[in-house]
């Protein structure tokens, strides 16, 4: 019977659009032709405790390694084999392709068939580097595909491989579930428990990180508070920024138009994007095209709730919108063109609800995880 190994850093409980990524795809697959092996999300009992609980809870074999994060290192190597021999996997998808995929032709040795290597954003990164540029061509070599989120990371990742590697690239993009993210989500709760019922909201949900532009929304605020004075930006999640946009907003005297909710599990992120009138996220690169947005399944989730979307112009970011039909896509770094767009969408409800339900639709139509699914299951 044809059986998978999934190898990977990035699987939940562990937070992230790749964890959520993998998860969603994992269990659009046949549990009982799966195995995932993964790193430990966090030491100490509290992070045991919730990895065990979630592993308990899936309906596939879930295997940890004790460490928190995978190495193509001998050691992983061999215990990445023995899964492979011990549960009869004739097939790999390794959830990041760098640096698990230089695994591969060890895997091969050890009965490995159909080797398929996924790429994100930070793919894209390693391709600008010399060193990383060759261990790319190397994964590139010894696996049967590599994927790519959209024509941007393609581009990059494509120009580190061989003519051979290149041609074998597959579009794998995540998928958004709309059954879960749509119009009727829970955001009118949202917004009475936080007191926001009758204001403007500028909703962004992601991890609070530089690059992605919860920095440039405080500084376009004054502006759009000058033309909507009751409005609110609304921050969803949690992360290392968060300390540096706090400050951000008091010193731009805005702290009494920003909340920030810090992390939201995962359930109720769907009533969180529906408590926005528009979603916003101008997302920039950094560190000359290291930190990059690969996609942006924000955007998506977004569009699948009914909103309008404000991007950045990072990386792949402006693959998950329709510029000018689900959204804009907008100078990532830029507080003016982003405050610009706003105060358009925030003083034309006909103009949000024409481009939230172009969104949804163009979700049903081309960003299901059940059709998006049947690919990786061609794939493998």
């Amino acid at each position: 019977m044809h059986k998978t190994l999934i190898v990977t850093n990035d699987f939940p409980p562990r937070p992230g659009g790749i964890q959520a990524f993998l998860h969603n795809m994992a269990l659009r697959l046949d549990p009982e032709r799966l195995v995932v092996y993964a790193s430990t999300w966090k030491r100490g009992r509290a992070g045991a405790e919730a990895t065990a609980a979630f592993d308990a809870e899936q309906p596939f074999t879930v295997v940890r390694d004790r460490t928190t994060m995978l190495l193509p290192t001998p050691a992983v190597t061999r215990r990445a084999a023995g899964l492979l021999r011990e549960h009869g996997c004739t097939s790999v998808w390794f959830g990041a392709a760098a640096p698990l995929g230089l695994m591969a032709p060890a895997l091969r040795k050890a009965g490995a068939e159909r080797l398929v290597a996924t790429t994100h954003g930070h793919e894209a990164g390693w391709a600008q580097l010399p060193a990383a540029r060759q261990l790319l061509r190397r994964i590139g070599e010894s696996t049967d595909t590599i994927t790519y989120l959209g024509g941007y990371t393609r581009t990059r990742i494509a120009a580190a491989l061989t003519p051979a590697a290149a041609g074998r690239m597959v579009q794998l993009p995540p998928g958004v579930d709309e059954k879960t993210f749509h119009p009727e989500s829970g955001g009118t709760e949202v917004r009475a428990r936080l007191g926001l019922t009758d204001r403007p909201v500028v909703v962004c949900v992601s991890r609070l990180v530089p690059r992605k532009g919860q920095d440039t929304l405080i500084r376009a605020l004054p502006r759009i508070l000058a033309v909507q004075p009751e409005a609110v930006l609304l921050i969803v999640g949690g992360g290392p920024y968060e300390k540096e946009l706090r400050r951000l907003a008091r010193d731009t005297g805005v702290a009494g138009s920003v909340r920030f909710t810090g992390a939201v599990p995962w359930s109720e992120l769907p009533a969180h994007y529906g408590a926005g009138d528009v979603f916003a996220m101008p997302c920039r690169t950094r560190r000359g095209g290291l930190d990059v947005e690969g996609l942006g399944i924000v955007y998506l989730e977004a569009s699948a709730t009914g909103l309008p979307v404000v991007a950045g112009d990072s990386g792949g970011a402006p693959d998950a919108v329709l510029d000018g039909e689900t959204g804009w896509v907008v100078r990532g770094g830029d507080p003016d063109e982003a405050a610009e767009r706003i105060i358009t969408l925030l003083g034309d409800p006909e103009l949000r609800h024409r481009m939230g339900e172009r969104g949804r639709a163009w979700i049903e139509k081309s960003w299901r995880w059940d059709q998006l699914s049947q690919n990786l299951k061609t794939l493998l």
